[in-house]
């Protein structure tokens, strides 16, 4: 808990920066004021990481505040908590099923475009879809349950369970009240925002798309090219010591897949237990980088 507080603090100073001070230093010093884009950028594991703890409720003990600042925290990267929550909660449950596997081509899609969406999905297409996906929350909810089905169709057991369920979150009132809310609370902060910024906007849309290409990168990375039969369908690697408290221990993603409950801060001690963790697959960087040779397999 006090590691999570310890990080909390620095990305909620990050994001009153981002919002707040920055635009007033671009105003009174102009681009000698850009390298705070650089730290505001490298942040981008470490906000994600604590939402990411707060849905596996280990932000912090008590339920209400736990969830609270999860949700204000997604709030204020524009991406709707649960949405997050409930598409990463089905991640773990079926991991690089028929729905989770961006890197691999379907055989339905012609292989160029299908080439061309994964690299979009790489390059920030990611971030923008999920930005995007609030909106769904206000059309009517008969439409969206039919856009889901038919994005999820497929005539296998397992696939057509994960319909239903993916079908039975669409279309949940309570969540996309939720959904709509936050999204609207997204919208008025970052129209102040750009209100702020004046002539210097570009530099804080430049700033989040980078942001956001970050998580586009790192959101597949532990499963690319991963097949089947690996164990828990998912990798660790290695990262510098001064990079993993940024990463939250990311790096070690198969052993958070083989231990969900565990806190970020377990991670390491485990590794050093367990032998087959403590040969990871490569470094965490030149990982997200190999992800570019194009199609994973799956057998």
């Amino acid at each position: 808990m006090r590691a999570n507080l310890a990080l909390f603090g620095i990305v909620v100073t990050a994001v009153l920066v981002q919002f707040v001070a920055w635009p007033l230093m671009l105003r009174q010093w102009g681009v000698s004021a850009l390298w705070i884009a650089a730290p505001l950028v490298v942040l981008t594991p470490t906000h994600w990481g604590l939402i990411h703890e707060s849905i596996h409720g280990k932000l912090l003990p008590q339920r209400w505040l736990n969830e609270w600042l999860g949700r204000a925290l997604a709030i204020a990267f524009l991406l709707p908590f649960d949405a997050l929550r409930f598409g990463h909660l089905m991640h773990h449950r079926y991991t690089r099923e028929h729905y989770d596997r961006p890197d691999v081509h379907d055989g339905a899609t012609h292989r160029v475009l299908a080439r061309i969406g994964y690299y979009a999905h790489l390059s920030g297409g990611l971030y923008l879809a999920e930005l995007a996906m609030p909106l769904l929350a206000f059309l009517p909810v008969n439409w969206v349950r039919r856009l889901v089905a038919h994005r999820l169709r497929s005539e296998e057991p397992m696939d057509r369970e994960i319909q239903r369920l993916f079908v039975g979150f669409a279309g949940n009132q309570e969540r996309r009240v939720r959904m709509r809310r936050d999204w609207m609370l997204s919208i008025a902060l970052y129209a102040f925002a750009f209100y702020l910024y004046g002539a210097w906007w570009p530099v804080f849309a430049v700033t989040m798309f980078l942001r956001g290409l970050w998580l586009s990168l790192a959101d597949n990375l532990p499963h690319y090219d991963v097949t089947l039969d690996e164990q828990q369908r998912a990798r660790n690697f290695r990262a510098p010591a001064i990079w993993r408290p940024v990463l939250m221990n990311h790096h070690l993603h198969r052993l958070h897949h083989q231990h969900p409950t565990l806190p970020w801060t377990a991670l390491p001690a485990l590794a050093r237990t367990d032998a087959a963790a403590t040969e990871a697959d490569a470094g965490y960087f030149r990982a997200a980088l190999r992800q570019f040779r194009g199609f994973g397999k799956i057998r």
